[in-house]
């Protein structure tokens, strides 16, 4: 049997299950890469509606030695929801979006089909209830609650797969298992911060917890000064957030753009608390600011549009870079000077860019044990992303090193970054390093053990251990 006859029996009829490369609108409506600048074309697309059809189209790849990638939001910089690569078996999960809340425990089960926003609307409807993710509505809950899934409520209760107590998951031979911190706990291990490498989730186990009752949304718009200014604001912001104790309750995001920059403060508490921790008076000034007092739902909604990510989930082509930094590792002022220098005068190669810096810390470093997310002494993390219309230039390349290029000379020991924010220029053994660190070699180990084919891989993925 065929790899197209082997999926088709899979869907067993089903319209609207199955795709391959001579289907119609093939890469509009079944593939819709995220990064137009990676063109990727999938052996086939298959849209399960349950845990078995997962197992049978792994099932149907081992056979004919194709590997799998699974696909939730697709946001991938690098496409790797669709393979990373020509000639992989895409699953996407969007049809998977069982949900049931255990008002006893207060556990919510979920499949990974959700995106964010559909996922926040589900929590509040059943309880009042919240996790903690990041802030594009778009993004599917599949890869970011098994990648690390960061936004402003991090240094309140960590990331989203920190939330994550149980999944259930489709291994490299097909089996559908459960996993969690004392059921294969090492499978689990990897599932939380490498899940693509190790399996794809069915459902999602997490605890909860009650909205917050009052959030201050803090926007402080600053018109595109000189360098030297813009080196002031941004020195005053990371005193502010580099301070390692700072109020978990506070998050912020400093967001350089053409037209200037923004500050974006989230405080999860009431205004009068938000002004008993110190934090207004720290803040950068000089800008016109803009203070929110929001409910939850609401304030998830204002920091998706402050950040523009009412765009977020269409597809362009786009450069990006990305480091995370320890406390050792915030710059310097010639750094900063020389940074935002470079930044006022360099080719961009395009009018639509973005360079964003947001804080991390707080609670992010109280979940190191049980999962293979590595950053939880970073203080800070930063990220370039430049589109280019209708492709990517080489000014627009050149800029995007010449950012990540300064800031690392001035940072050395800053030499790993988010997965999330993946870099495609890196081979796989720099790539492993850079996203997992010191968490590689067991990785490989377990990879070894649970996928020793790679079934499960793309161009940066866990590679088995020998």
């Amino acid at each position: 049997m065929s790899l197209v006859d082997c999926l088709k029996a899979v869907c067993d009829g089903r319209s609207s299950c199955v795709a391959f490369p001579n289907t119609p609108l093939y890469n509009l409506r079944w593939v819709r890469p995220y990064n137009l600048d990676i063109p990727v074309v999938p052996a086939a697309v298959i849209r399960p509606d349950n845990a078995q059809d997962v197992s049978g189209a792994v099932k149907c790849a081992v056979k004919h030695d194709v590997p799998v990638q699974a696909k939730s939001g697709g946001h991938s910089y690098a496409n790797f929801g669709t393979g990373g690569e020509d000639g992989a078996v895409m699953v996407d999960l969007q049809n998977l979006k069982n949900f049931s809340m255990n008002e006893d425990t207060w556990e919510a089960s979920f499949g990974p089909g959700f995106r964010l926003g559909e996922l926040d609307e589900y929590l509040h409807d059943n309880g009042g209830r919240a996790i903690a993710h990041g802030t594009c509505p778009s993004v599917g809950v599949g890869g970011h609650a098994t990648i690390g899934g960061l936004g402003p409520m991090s240094r309140m209760w960590g990331s989203a797969l920190d939330h994550v107590e149980e999944v259930e998951v489709v291994t490299a031979d097909g089996e559908i298992r459960r996993a969690s911190y004392t059921e294969n706990a090492d499978l689990f291990f990897g599932m939380k911060g490498a899940g693509a490498s190790f399996g794809i989730v069915t459902e999602f186990k997490v605890h909860t917890h009650p909205e917050p009752g009052e959030v201050v949304e803090y926007t402080y718009s600053i018109s595109f000064g000189s360098a030297e200014e813009m080196a002031d604001v941004y020195r005053d912001w990371q005193a502010l957030i580099g301070d390692p104790e700072l109020d978990r309750r506070f998050s912020s995001l400093l967001i350089a753009q053409p037209l200037g920059a923004l500050i974006t403060g989230t405080f999860y508490g009431t205004e009068e608390e938000y002004k008993a921790t110190g934090i207004p008076d720290k803040i950068p000034g000089g800008g016109v600011a803009d203070v929110k007092l929001l409910g939850w739902l609401g304030s998830l909604a204002h920091q998706a549009e402050v950040a523009g990510l009412h765009l977020a989930s269409l597809s362009t082509a786009f450069a990006s870079r990305s480091l995370a930094f320890a406390e050792g590792d915030l710059l310097g002022d010639e750094a900063i000077d020389e940074l935002f220098a470079y930044i006022d005068k360099a080719d961009k190669g395009s009018l639509i860019w973005t360079i964003i810096w947001n804080s991390e810390g707080g609670a992010m470093a109280d979940f190191a044990a049980g999962n293979s997310y590595p950053h939880r002494d970073k203080l800070m993390m930063y990220q370039s992303y430049v589109v280019g219309i209708p492709g990517v230039s080489d000014a627009t390349r050149k800029f995007v090193e010449g950012v990540q290029e300064r800031i690392r000379d001035a940072a050395p020991n800053a030499n790993t970054t988010y997965a999330g924010y993946i870099d495609p220029t890196l081979d796989r053994a720099a790539a492993n390093q850079f996203y997992w660190g010191e968490h590689v070699p067991r990785l490989r180990e377990i990879k070894a053990k649970w996928d020793p084919n790679s079934v499960f891989r793309n161009p940066q993925s866990i590679e088995p251990a020998e």
